[in-house]
């Protein structure tokens, strides 16, 4: 069974057709390339399914039942979570702080509640072991490299037991080196069952680690097939106008 799948999607913003009847479906441990110039529509699909704004018609369907989101906080109740561009972390604290943030684990002794710090740390280790990344739970985030911030964004996701991880643009800006850090997060991701919509840019990210890859082109899919059907020259036909199919 699907873990997503979206049913003539479309959305208005006035007199502005930003989604156009798109279908999408995408089953428990693959990851979607989800690519399309500036203005394509990919952000507006993104936040219909994080639940930032409801569709103009469309169904949304998860793992076999309708759902409709008023909130993201809707969405992340049903197993959806976002990481996205900018991270949104909080530099000033540690990985556990931004990991758990909001979800603190706490001891109630009547009238107080107190931090578990070390359950937390223990937990956000565990975490950072099973990405096989470096990243260290007391470190702090205003120091740490964007592939380690990568690793903080994506632990977040794996503490709630996300179903579906939408990643907006998680390798822009950011070295080589950590590119292949990213990466291999988002196998790891993978390897757990958790299906994957990454927004990329970047051509050879999304070849290297999406099963299939979908083309937004003025807020219509204007093609979706395996990554090893197609080739970054035909995609980026398809994402300029130069083919208009596939």
């Amino acid at each position: 069974m699907p873990v997503l799948s979206l049913r003539k999607i479309s959305k208005n913003f006035g007199a502005i057709k930003a989604l156009t009847e798109v279908d999408l479906e995408l089953e428990p441990g693959e990851v979607l390339g989800l690519m399309g110039d500036n203005g394509a529509g990919k952000s507006t699909l993104i936040k219909i399914i994080a639940g930032n704004f409801p569709p103009t018609t469309g169904e949304i369907v998860l793992e076999g039942k309708p759902v409709h989101f008023h909130k993201p906080i809707d969405a992340r109740a049903k197993g959806i979570e976002v990481v996205y561009q900018d991270l949104a972390l909080c530099d000033n604290l540690t990985a556990t702080g931004n990991i758990f943030l909001g979800r603190e684990i706490a001891t109630r002794i009547w009238p107080f509640r107190f931090l578990t710090s070390k359950a937390m740390s223990d937990r956000a280790g565990e975490l950072f072991g099973e990405l096989k990344s470096e990243t260290r739970p007391q470190d702090l985030v205003r120091r740490m490299s964007g592939g380690q911030r990568q690793a903080v964004a994506i632990s977040r996701t794996m503490l709630s037991e996300a179903k579906l991880v939408l990643m907006d643009e998680p390798t822009a800006a950011i070295s080589v080196r950590q590119v292949a850090e990213v990466l291999d997060l988002i196998r790891r991701l993978k390897d757990r069952g958790i299906a994957i919509v990454l927004i990329s840019h970047r051509m050879p990210d999304v070849f290297a680690v999406a099963d299939r890859v979908a083309v937004l082109r003025r807020g219509r899919k204007v093609a979706e097939k395996p990554t090893s059907q197609s080739s970054p020259e035909e995609i980026t036909g398809l994402i300029t106008g130069a083919i208009h199919a596939a």
